[in-house]
């Protein structure tokens, strides 16, 4: 999962409402791009270059998983959609909303479609000034000068005058929870969607540790044979992690997120095994997780079996591309068969078989929403 980037972005106006539509455009780039983190003042400036109302300027900071490219790709959807209409003329022109990317933290982009930082930034005050709002110490990662610096410099001699006008910046919320647990089948994202939430809200991350289990491609092989050894070293290791992680945390004042819950073991390990196994596999159960703390909400993403075999291969493990599709079901039966019997937990299901909370930010606010629902 990439680590968000911090970009800065550029938006202005000179048609019609002018705030109204300031204020639509970061509604649309904090649901389309990502968590806006900080605002500056609205400033009026002059159309520059050609005959025409004032502007009305501002700048964002957005923290976004997304490329620098993918960014510019959404600023110019978020554009048409508010009703810019471009030409091919390079003739400066009236425009109901403008976006620009100005800094992609540190990068230094020069392609046909995108240069970073912005080439003319550094000669533009309706870019520097409400920039210095809200960067005025971040160097210029090309002419190593800071924004600060940059706007003393300018040549640019043009009026600026600071509006009283605000923009509301939207908030991304999760209720106040210290455990979280999110689980799912094989391939359901999981694993992403926790590393999503702990990046955003500074919660402690555990993460199963599946990976060097020696018994997982040996399984998914000869299921027979190995799934008691397997279904033992992860009845072993996820005690074990779980001691490790969770006892390094104050349950009462942090916020730790998991990609899995203690009574995974149990469910897998009744799909996959014998019914003599199964029981003295339950009551080793029994006695190494009663101890453990329960989280204060269960999640369960449902996923369909075709999309996630869509997933497993696209992530590409070599020994889950053979994973049969019964199999999946039956772990998701054995899941749902699970959630109806621990009236203890409180327990969420959400449906995300259409949804695609990585690629997609609108699908992840969604899976927020559900989750404070």
């Amino acid at each position: 999962m990439k680590n968000p980037t911090i970009a800065y972005l550029a938006l202005g106006s000179n048609q019609g409402d002018k705030l109204q539509f300031l204020q639509k455009a970061v509604r649309a780039i904090f649901k389309k791009i990502g968590e806006i983190t900080a605002v500056s003042s609205i400033y009026k400036t002059p159309a520059l270059g050609f005959e025409g109302e004032d502007f009305l300027n501002a700048c964002l900071a957005v923290k976004t998983r997304f490329s620098a490219e993918q960014t510019l790709t959404k600023l110019l959807e978020i554009e048409d959609v508010l009703g810019r209409r471009r030409t091919n003329s390079e003739v400066y022109e009236n425009r109901v909303i403008d976006l620009d990317l100005i800094f992609f933290e540190n990068e230094i982009i020069s392609s046909e479609k995108l240069v970073v930082p912005h080439p003319r930034m550094q000669e533009r005050k309706f870019v520097l000034f409400p920039l210095e709002d809200i960067a005025g110490t971040f160097q210029h990662p090309v002419l190593k000068k800071t924004v600060n610096q940059l706007t003393e410099e300018t040549r640019d001699n043009s009026e600026i005058e600071k509006t009283t006008g605000k923009l509301e910046i939207p908030k991304q919320q999760l209720n106040s929870y210290n455990y979280l647990a999110i689980e799912g089948n094989i391939g359901a994202g999981k694993t992403s969607l926790v590393t999503m939430i702990s990046q955003d809200f500074k919660a402690k991350l555990i993460t199963e540790r599946f990976k060097d289990n020696p018994f997982l491609p040996k399984f998914y092989k000869d299921q027979a044979r190995y799934a008691f050894p397997l279904e033992m070293s992860f009845l072993a290791d996820r005690y074990q992690q779980l001691l490790d992680d969770i006892s390094q945390f104050d349950l009462f004042n942090d916020f730790v997120v998991a990609d899995y819950d203690v009574y995974k073991s149990l469910i897998f390990a009744k799909v996959t095994l014998q019914e003599e196994e199964y029981s003295l596999y339950k009551k080793l159960f029994n006695i190494m997780y009663k101890d453990l703390a329960k989280p204060d909400l269960y999640v369960y993403l449902y996923q369909n079996t075709e999309r996630l075999l869509q997933n497993i291969k696209k992530r590409g493990r070599k020994y889950e591309q053979d994973i049969p599709s019964d199999y999946l079901e039956r772990i998701n039966n054995g899941y749902l068969e699970f959630i109806k019997t621990q009236h203890h937990l409180n327990v969420k299901i959400i449906d995300i078989s259409e949804l695609d909370f990585v690629n997609y930010r609108e699908d992840y606010l969604k899976m927020l929403e559900a989750i404070n629902g």
